[in-house]
C-alpha cells in the first residue's frame, strides 16, 4: 500500500504542491486529474524516487522510501512518449526489466510471452518496435512495466499521443488488465473521460493541493468548487449574491431558488452550477434568445444570448426565444 504525507514541492522558486496527502490500496486505480502544470507529473517521479520533496514522507507498507534508491522500489512506469528502445525488438524490450533483474532465459521467456498475451500482442515478438503503430508501441510499453511483476504502476498521460478511438481503446483494455492483475496503479491526465473511464477514484488537483476526491460518480455529482466544475465542463458556474436566508441567489441571468446546505449569509457571494441538461421538476427557469446551435451527438447544444448553454432534444431557430427548467446547485 502507498501513502504519500504532506509532500511540498517548490518550483522556480513558487510553489508546486503544497501539503499533498493520499493513499492507494491494493487493486486501486487512483487517477491525478488537473491542467498541465500543476504537478501531477513531479509527484509521479517522487513517488517513483526519481526527485525529492522538498518536506514530506512516501510510505509503502508502513516503510519510508526516502532512501531506498529507484531500482529497489519495484514500482513500473509508463510514459506518453513510450520511451522504448529503437534498437531492440518487442521480445527484448519487453525482457529488459528481468534481465536486470537476473532471470533465467526460462523464466524470461515465460513471462515475457505471458504479458504479450495480456496485451493482445502475442506473435509480435521479433518485431521491431520501430515498425509498430502507436498503439502497438504502447501495448509494448504496458507490456515492459508489467513483465517484472512491479508493486505499484504508475501511468504519466500514456495514451496522449493516440488519436480518440484508439485511446479509448486501449483505455478499455487498460482498465481490464488493471482489475485483472490487482496491480496498485497511479494514472497521470488532464482529460476528465479519460480519468473517470479509468479510475477507482479521483484527485483533482489544483494550485499545489486535492481540492476534490472521491470516485467518479461522487465528483461529478458534487464537485463542491466553482474551479472543479469549470475544469470538469459540469455546466455553467454562474457568480450570485445571496438575497435572504430563505436562499434566493441574485444572478446576472435572474433570481434563483437555491437548496443549500452550506451556511451563508445575507449579502454573501456564492457561486452556482446550472447543470446544461434541462429539469422539467425544477422552479428555476432561465430565459434568452438562442445564439448558437450546434447539433451534437444525439442533441443540440443551444447557446444563449447570455452566454449560457444547454442540451436540448429540440433544434431551436437562431434568434429564437427560449426558456430552460434548470437544476442550480450551490457550489459555496
Amino acid at each position: 500500500m502507498l501513502e504519500l504525507r504532506d509532500i511540498y514541492k517548490m518550483y522556480e522558486g513558487q510553489p508546486l504542491l503544497r501539503g499533498i496527502s493520499f493513499r492507494v490500496d491494493v487493486g486501486e486505480t487512483v487517477c491525478l486529474l488537473g491542467a498541465s502544470g500543476s504537478g501531477k507529473s513531479t509527484l509521479l517521479r517522487m513517488i517513483a524516487g526519481l526527485e525529492l520533496p522538498d518536506a514530506g514522507q512516501i510510505f509503502w507498507d508502513g516503510i519510508n522510501l526516502a532512501s531506498t534508491p529507484p531500482h529497489r522500489r519495484d514500482f513500473g512506469l509508463v510514459f506518453q512518449d513510450y520511451a522504448l528502445f529503437p534498437h531492440l525488438n518487442v521480445f527484448d524490450n519487453t525482457a529488459f526489466g528481468l534481465k536486470m533483474k537476473n532471470w533465467t532465459r526460462s523464466q524470461i521467456t515465460s513471462r515475457v510471452h505471458e504479458v504479450l498475451e495480456l496485451v493482445n500482442l502475442r506473435g509480435f515478438e521479433t518485431r521491431q518496435v520501430t515498425d509498430l503503430s502507436g498503439g502497438e508501441q504502447q501495448r509494448v510499453a504496458f507490456a515492459r512495466a508489467l513483465a517484472p511483476r512491479p508493486r505499484l504502476l504508475m501511468f504519466d498521460e500514456p495514451l496522449g499521443a493516440l488519436d480518440r478511438a484508439l485511446r479509448e481503446d486501449l483505455l478499455n483494455e487498460l482498465r481490464g488488465i488493471l482489475h485483472q492483475t490487482r496491480i496498485p496503479a497511479i494514472y497521470v491526465t488532464h482529460d476528465q473521460e479519460e480519468a473517470f473511464a479509468i479510475a477507482d477514484r479521483v484527485l483533482l488537483l489544483h494550485d499545489g493541493q486535492i481540492v476534490r476526491a472521491g470516485n467518479p460518480k461522487e465528483v461529478w455529482a458534487d464537485p463542491k468548487s466553482a474551479w472543479a466544475a469549470e475544469f470538469l465542463g459540469l455546466g455553467n458556474v454562474i457568480g450570485g449574491k445571496v438575497v435572504n436566508s430563505e436562499w434566493k441567489v441574485k444572478t446576472g441571468f435572474g433570481v434563483f431558488d437555491v437548496n443549500c446546505g452550506h451556511k451563508h449569509r445575507a449579502g454573501e457571494e456564492v457561486h452556482l452550477l446550472a447543470r446544461p441538461f434541462p429539469a422539467p421538476n425544477e422552479a428555476n427557469i432561465v430565459r434568452g434568445r438562442a445564439a448558437d446551435v450546434i447539433f451534437q451527438s444525439d442533441r443540440f447544444k443551444v447557446t444563449l444570448d447570455n452566454g449560457l448553454y444547454f442540451y436540448l432534444d429540440g433544434e431551436p431557430k437562431v434568434g429564437e426565444k427560449i426558456e430552460v427548467k434548470v437544476k442550480i446547485e450551490c457550489l459555496g
